[in-house]
């Protein structure tokens, strides 16, 4: 397994691979055989960013059986989602700031985000697995009160596109087995969110090759797996969340009121 992050230092943004306490600097394209180079910078000295650019972030509703069952919903025969705006990105360890336009509920929710290695459409199972090129962690935050304030209009990707609603990271990592692992999500401190990845609904390569009978899935694309039990809202002046599975590590952020 490796883990890859995109950095700034001295205003000079590069991308690498996690070896240890360092970073290795590579040259080329992420998605394309990218080739080390001699240069090393410190883990701790490196201002992270988000380790890609999707042209497109994807969102998935109601995939996980736990859920479903819980909130007595029918599962669904095929996925469910919405488009987040690639505006809505914000680096690991971002603050993100309460929209002036909103005043209601904001919540956390913590999954599993599948980025896409090469261009794909129209594939079978088999290839979309081939297609993945990581795993990253994501907090797809939520202006919950949005969605369902028009009845005649479900308004879920204004609710999901605001400024900093979408931070992931803090790597990807590649060659991660997501079988057994679990999503766990802490609010301020108090664990709020442990289930597992097993329990989806559409697992990962099923997913993506879904998605791709729909649209053409491009290099770094952003998948984000939807949400299970636990999702709340964030409710002090500044709540700090904290996602982490396994391999991939922990994306930390705070959401100031």
């Amino acid at each position: 397994m490796m883990q890859w992050v995109r950095f700034e230092t001295d205003g000079r943004e590069q991308f690498g691979l996690i070896d240890g306490d360092q970073i290795v600097v590579h040259e080329g394209d992420l998605f394309d055989d990218p080739q080390p180079t001699d240069m090393r910078y410190p883990l701790n000295a490196a201002r992270l960013l988000p380790p890609c650019r999707p042209s497109k972030i994807i969102a998935l509703w109601n995939n996980f059986h736990q859920l479903a069952a819980k909130l007595e919903v029918a599962e669904p025969a095929e996925p469910l989602y919405l488009l987040k705006a690639v505006s809505s990105i914000a680096a690991p360890g971002a603050d993100i700031s309460r929209p002036a336009s909103y005043s209601g509920r904001v919540v956390y929710e913590g999954e599993l985000g599948i980025v896409i290695g090469r261009q794909i459409s129209d594939v079978a199972e088999k290839e979309a697995a081939s297609a993945i090129f990581g795993y990253t962690c994501v907090n797809d935050v939520t202006a919950g009160d949005i969605i369902s304030r028009d009845k005649t209009f479900a308004q879920w990707a204004r609710a999901k596109s605001f400024d900093g609603f979408c931070p992931f990271g803090p790597v990807i990592a590649t060659g991660l087995d997501t079988d057994g692992l679990r999503v766990r999500t802490e609010l301020n401190g108090a664990e709020r969110q442990d289930y597992p990845l097993d329990d989806m609904i559409f697992p990962p390569a099923r997913l993506v090759s879904l998605l791709s009978q729909d649209m053409t899935l491009l290099p770094g694309d952003l998948i984000c797996c939807g949400t299970s039990l636990g999702v709340g809202s964030m409710k002090e002046p500044v709540n700090t969340v904290s996602v982490t599975i396994e391999g991939i590590g922990t994306l930390t952020n705070r959401f100031i009121q």
